[in-house]
């Protein structure tokens, strides 16, 4: 069985969270594939800040999984792309890119964290740029741990306070992005997360495609359940089901 999930956003500072995700990662069985779709934490500073971050107890839940038999995907989000080769190695968890393409039967699904495709928020599409640069990485990660954080949660801080001030349809993405990324990796099928906007959406511009998206899990987990023959969205209590 195929599982994803996107949007945690786990923070000590709110041990529900981990808390569900711990009692999610239980139902899993040996055999079962976990794509995580970013923004697993609320943010990252680097592999070597987990324990500064009071984040043990999530690599710990990660490295259960693989034991078990579970394999984990992980693709990085607008808070979590500084996650690297060395912490996926300790948890054994395979980093994959974004707009990537998982071949399921004669299928093929796009999967996307989806921040990129909010093309209309011009600001957010110029930090993404920005800090996705190598250049700009290395320098990061060559501060302190404290300069980090406090750079981090300004950035963050920034963020939130702009949510506010931008129109709903901003922070939502943009129909031509979609259709322009669908078409350019030949699927029907786009998954993916950052929106916090939980649904099943019929593209009749893309052929009759469909884009689902996943919810956060404030206040409960959303996931999804992907076969060859369909999937079922969780989000907020309800239950979307989609057959192909």
């Amino acid at each position: 069985m195929i599982h994803l999930i996107s949007d945690l956003h786990l923070t000590p500072d709110q041990p529900a969270l981990l808390d569900h995700f711990d009692q999610y990662s239980s139902t899993l069985a040996p055999g079962d594939d976990l794509y995580i779709l970013g923004d697993l934490f609320e943010y990252w500073l680097g592999d070597d800040a987990v324990n500064f971050l009071g984040h043990t107890a999530v690599e710990r839940v990660l490295s259960s999984l693989s034991r078990r038999g579970v394999q984990v995907y992980f693709l990085s989000g607008n808070r979590d792309f500084l996650i690297g080769k060395e912490f996926a190695d300790r948890c054994d968890m395979q980093i994959i890119s974004d707009e990537h393409v998982l071949e399921l039967g004669s299928k093929r699904v796009l999967l996307m964290h989806g921040d990129s495709l909010c093309t209309d928020d011009i600001a957010h599409q110029k930090f993404r740029n920005m800090v996705r640069l190598p250049s700009w990485q290395d320098a990061f990660l060559g501060k302190s741990l404290p300069e980090r954080d406090a750079l981090a949660k300004l950035a963050r801080y920034r963020s939130e306070d702009g949510k506010t001030q931008k129109a709903s349809q901003i922070m939502d993405v943009n129909n031509q992005a979609v259709d322009g990324v669908m078409r350019a990796h030949g699927v029907r099928l786009l998954i993916h997360g950052h929106t916090h906007r939980p649904a099943v959406h019929e593209l009749n511009s893309s052929g009759n495609g469909y884009r689902v998206v996943l919810g956060d899990w404030t206040p409960e987990p959303s996931w999804i359940r992907l076969t060859e023959t369909g999937l079922e969205l969780l989000f907020a209590g309800t239950r979307k089901h989609l057959a192909f």
